[in-house]
């Protein structure tokens, strides 16, 4: 079901692999993060369960015989199956009756508390998580520099890869990476995530829960966007909101934003079973979009500018969110790391051949030298505790015109220059 407006997105690969492989894929994420689009553009049939024509017909219709959805020429896409949970089970019964890869694709922006799911899917569903998109996706990175190569050649030669301002980092953070948002002006940079966080606050939350204090929901995500790229703990967090809030309600309030795939934390980086190294094992915390964060605690573009602390952190979670973007495409995955050493690293870029890469991320040019002792620090530490060092060294950078190899080994790259 090609549609020639469509933007082609780094996850469309995944979708077409995982077909191959599997008899059903669920593609799983956010809300208006492109699932659909994304889905459809790899489908010969659909049903949309979200649709609102007739009063949810296609719903009411799957409510009354679950049958009704499996039909349709393969691969075929049931759009939000959340909707009526029982597709979940109905569409693994289904795969079961024969070999057949690829028959469906499934889409959910919410995950339901197993009501109606008897099974999981396992060995029969093949699960893929989508996000906002990244500059390179979203066009405002030339992808020039490629992640993934940096465990082989890496750069080679410097290479100019154009300016970018404050102001162009500002927009992208305050923008997101949501499809819809596209081409909106600076001046109303901010205006989609905010529908977005109201959205999901006085609709999207109430409906995945049946009681709820959307007024202390609020106070906690805008507690979690105060913590955005820290390891804040719970303590941190109940402190923030000054004692009002509980471990219990804590723990559901992480576990609603969980089901409605708005987090997207960084797990700790271990190098090595063997190592001496004493690690901390505290979660980085993102939202999965930093224009949420930034939605939340009411930051335009020009305030983000007016707060260079704070852009810091968003910025960090700008270039992480994409680097987890360009990881999935390798099958590689992003974590952090810390020690009780006091050496720390912004992402750690694990292969699953065992091999990774450590990277700083910079808002500033003037703050590479910095970073750059930082990564050597810690990876000497780790190789003396468990004699395997990293495959590369890197500083993403905001305000930087180009990307290239420094004596002492270390890549610089501008995260406009930066792609699968």
């Amino acid at each position: 079901m090609e549609n020639a407006l469509y933007r082609l997105r780094i996850v469309d690969n995944l979708i077409k692999q995982k077909l191959l492989l599997s008899k059903a894929v669920c593609v799983q994420g956010p809300k208006a993060s492109g699932k659909t689009w994304a889905s459809k553009n790899q489908a010969a049939s659909v049903i949309m369960l979200g649709d609102s024509d007739d009063n949810f017909a296609n719903r009411r219709l799957a409510m009354l015989d679950v049958s009704f959805v499996l039909k349709g020429e393969k691969p075929h896409l049931i759009d939000e199956w959340q909707e009526v949970p029982a597709i979940w089970d109905a569409v693994r019964n289904e795969v079961d009756k024969s070999p057949e890869k690829g028959r469906f694709i499934l889409t959910g922006s919410s995950t339901p508390v197993n009501k109606g799911i008897m099974h999981t899917g396992t060995g029969r569903i093949s699960l893929i998580d989508m996000k906002p998109m990244s500059l390179y996706e979203s066009g405002e990175s030339s992808g020039i520099i490629s992640l993934a190569s940096l465990f082989a050649e890496g750069i080679t030669e410097s290479i100019d890869t154009g300016h970018v301002s404050i102001e162009d980092l500002a927009y992208y953070i305050t923008r997101g990476g949501w499809p819809d948002s596209l081409g909106i002006p600076y001046e109303y940079a901010s205006t989609f995530a905010s529908d977005y966080v109201n959205g999901l606050l006085q609709e999207d939350i109430p409906r995945v829960v049946d009681s709820i204090d959307i007024l202390k929901m609020h106070r906690f995500m805008k507690s979690l966007a105060r913590n955005e790229s820290t390891t804040a703990s719970k303590r941190t967090l109940q402190r923030d909101m000054n004692g009002e809030i509980s471990d219990a309600t804590i723990d559901s309030y992480l576990s609603i934003l969980s089901r409605l795939f708005l987090l997207s934390n960084q797990l700790p980086f271990n190098p090595s079973v063997r190592s001496s190294l004493r690690l901390k094992q505290m979660e980085k915390r993102h939202f999965v979009d930093p224009s949420i964060s930034a939605s939340l605690l009411g930051l335009s573009q020009p305030s983000l500018i007016n707060d260079l602390q704070t852009f810091g952190f968003l910025f960090e979670a700008l270039v992480e969110r994409d680097l987890s973007i360009y990881s999935a495409a390798s099958g590689n995955v992003v974590r952090h790391y810390q020690d009780y050493k006091g050496n720390e690293v912004d992402a750690i870029i694990e292969a699953p051949d065992g091999r990774w890469g450590a990277i700083e991320i910079k808002l500033g040019a003037g703050e590479i030298d910095h970073a750059a002792k930082t990564l050597l620090k810690t990876n000497k530490a780790i190789v003396e505790a468990s004699g395997q060092g990293a495959s590369f060294l890197a500083v993403i950078c905001g305000l930087s015109s180009y990307a290239y190899k420094r004596e002492d080994g270390i890549y610089v790259i501008p995260i406009t220059a930066l792609g699968v």
